[in-house]
């Protein structure tokens, strides 16, 4: 049988070098799905779990974990963006590999929670680093996609707003910098050389951001931000 969960800790490990990344592969085509699940082993992370159509996705996520679900969009008996949406707010983080770059297949995976989105023509080099980046809370697509997704969200961004109330947490001067960098769609590797900080101190300040916020993942920060039109640059 190629599908399999492994019962194992997440991250177990005592003080010392830092764990794996944990994964789960859900797609329906078993050479795919174990094509995928042996690239990333062979990189050094610890596959989990897969599973072969959407009900068994959700179950096995819940169940090991990971820090990344990397996840198939057309599954039987739930598709991909009804599998993010199960997950709710658990950890994990949902890394999108699709045959489809359809306009439609994206927004549904992000808006339902994906932190990124390639299609399945990306080689073994460019799956793993997304895996990797994925892991960090940084949001990762296939060339051509990230400025559809903000696109949408400026979109949605001039529609009235579920909760307009909503208080806005204090954050502070450098977070805010931060949020209105995010905002624009850099990555952190970008903010840091912008500000003059560190990689690490800029995953720092969005953590905290998304903490103060509620937030679950950098998708849904971009998406607050311009929410409240911090993407527009001040005077």
């Amino acid at each position: 049988m190629s599908e399999q969960v492994q019962q194992h800790g997440q991250h177990d490990a005592g003080p010392g070098p830092t764990p794996p990344l944990t994964v789960v592969v859900a797609d329906d085509h078993p050479l795919w799905r174990d094509a995928v699940a042996r690239d990333l082993a062979e990189a050094g992370m610890t596959v989990l779990a897969t599973a072969d159509d959407g009900p068994s996705a959700v179950n096995r996520t819940k169940a090991t974990r990971p820090d990344v679900l990397v996840l198939d969009l057309n599954l039987p008996g739930l598709r991909g963006h009804e599998v993010c949406a199960a997950l709710g707010s658990l950890a994990t983080r949902v890394l999108v590999l699709s045959a489809s770059g359809e306009q439609q297949d994206v927004l549904e995976a992000v808006k339902a929670g994906a932190t990124g989105y390639l299609v399945k023509s990306a080689s073994r080099e460019a799956i793993v680093a997304a895996v990797e980046v994925t892991a960090r809370g940084e949001a990762v697509f296939t060339p051509g996609l990230a400025g559809l997704v903000l696109g949408e969200f400026r979109k949605m961004s001039t529609q009235p707003q579920t909760d307009p109330s909503r208080p806005i947490p204090e954050l502070t001067e450098r977070e805010t910098e931060v949020l209105k960098l995010v905002a624009t769609g850099m990555s952190y590797k970008e903010i840091a050389a912008e500000l003059f900080i560190s990689h690490r101190t800029v995953q720092n300040h969005v953590q905290n951001t998304l903490g103060k916020l509620q937030l679950h993942n950098r998708i849904a920060l971009v998406r607050f931000a311009i929410a409240k039109g911090l993407d527009t640059p001040t005077a």
